[in-house]
C-alpha cells in the first residue's frame, strides 16, 4: 500500500500510442507541442517504428512496443466514446494516461475505440467530453485535471477558423482549450497550415 501511494504521488506520465502508418508532419508538430506542455521527462511514445525513433527522441521517451506489452499498472485510456468522464478524484488513482496518436477525421470515425480501447482492453477508459480534440489539446486538458482543475472549469472553442491569407481561411473542426482566451494551437501548426 505504501509503494502504491508513493507511485501515485509521482508526476503523471502521458503516453501517446502512435496509431498512424507514419509520423506525418501534423503528428510531429502535435507531439512536439505535447512535449512543451508536459515536459519531455513526463512523455512517452509507444508503438514507434525504428526508422521513426530519431524524429521523436528529443520530445520524450520512445518505445517500439505497444502499450499492451509494457505491463503497466495504474494506467487508463482517454477515449471520447467512454461513458465515464475523468474527474480530479478519478485522476488521482492513476499515474499513466494513455492517448491514441491519431489524426482526427470529420466526422469522427471512433478510431480511439476501434484501434486502442478495443485492441488493448486492459485499462479503464475515461472521456474528457464527447467532442473530438487534437491530441495535444486532450493531453493539456488531462494535465489540468491531474493538477486539480475541474473539466467544467476549462473553457473551449469549437470549429476554430484559421486565416491562411487575406482571402482564404480554413476551419479546424475540433474542440480546442482556451489558454489566456486563445485556442491552444501551436505556432508551428499554424505555419504548416498556411504553407499547406
Amino acid at each position: 500500500m505504501l509503494k502504491e501511494k508513493k507511485l501515485l504521488k509521482e508526476k503523471p506520465i502521458f503516453i501517446i500510442e502512435h496509431l498512424e502508418r507514419e509520423i506525418w508532419p501534423w503528428c510531429r508538430i502535435e507531439y512536439q507541442n505535447i512535449s512543451k506542455i508536459v515536459g519531455k521527462e513526463n512523455l512517452w511514445f509507444t508503438n514507434i517504428k525504428n526508422k521513426d525513433v530519431k524524429k521523436l527522441k528529443k520530445y520524450g521517451r520512445i518505445y517500439s512496443d505497444s502499450i499492451k506489452n509494457l505491463n503497466l499498472k495504474y494506467a487508463c485510456i482517454l477515449d471520447p466514446e467512454s461513458p465515464i468522464a475523468l474527474s480530479q478524484k478519478k485522476a488521482k488513482k492513476f499515474r499513466y494516461f494513455i492517448f491514441g496518436g491519431i489524426l482526427g477525421d470529420n466526422p469522427p470515425k471512433k478510431r480511439t475505440k476501434e484501434e486502442l480501447t478495443n485492441v488493448i482492453n486492459l485499462f479503464p477508459t475515461f472521456n474528457i467530453g464527447e467532442e473530438q480534440m487534437s491530441t495535444d489539446n486532450a493531453v493539456y486538458v488531462v494535465k489540468k485535471i491531474t493538477e486539480g482543475k475541474n473539466l467544467k472549469d476549462i473553457k473551449f472553442k469549437n470549429n476554430v477558423e484559421v486565416k491562411i491569407n487575406k482571402i482564404e481561411s480554413t476551419i479546424l473542426p475540433y474542440k480546442y482549450a482556451l489558454v489566456k482566451g486563445k485556442p491552444l494551437i501551436s505556432k508551428k501548426l499554424l505555419k504548416y497550415l498556411r504553407k499547406f
